[in-house]
């Protein structure tokens, strides 16, 4: 059974299947970075500093009105649409970025396949060949 689980553990999908995971969680980190450290604030200081996460529906009356959302959840039941607007915002973003790059590969993988392959080089023999053969079809026939 140990040699058995070796051979799966060791198949190459697995390790590819695993490598893509950590390259796709690192990848992630830099998309999130991306969005949080570069559009958001751009969008925040385009938007004078506006901030959705902390718009909600009280459905309590137990909730004080003006509390950070976070804390009128600890204190009932509330509709947090701004959450959701900013979660939302974040993905449209995410995806956007992430359109971009993918965008941008492909472009780099299309001119790699478009790159002419290296003219291989002619045999002196077939090039002498061929020299001849062109001398002898300009002389005129008898």
């Amino acid at each position: 059974m140990l040699e058995e689980f070796k051979k799966f553990a060791l198949r190459g999908n697995v390790v590819d299947l695993a490598v893509g995971v950590i390259i796709g969680a690192a990848f992630g980190a830099i998309v999130n970075s991306a969005v949080q450290d570069l559009f958001m604030p751009a969008i925040g200081a385009i938007t004078g500093g506006l901030d959705f996460s902390n718009y909600y529906i009280p459905l309590s009356s137990k909730v004080q009105a003006g509390l950070p959302y976070a804390d009128a959840k600890k204190q009932g039941a509330v509709l947090g649409y701004g959450q959701f607007l900013t979660l939302t915002l974040n993905f449209l973003i995410v995806a956007f970025v992430l359109f971009l790059v993918i965008r941008a590969m492909n472009k780099l993988q299309h001119a790699e396949d478009k790159k002419p392959e290296a003219v291989a080089e002619v045999p002196a023999d077939v090039k002498l060949l061929s020299e001849i053969r062109d001398i002898l079809a300009e002389k005129p026939r008898v």
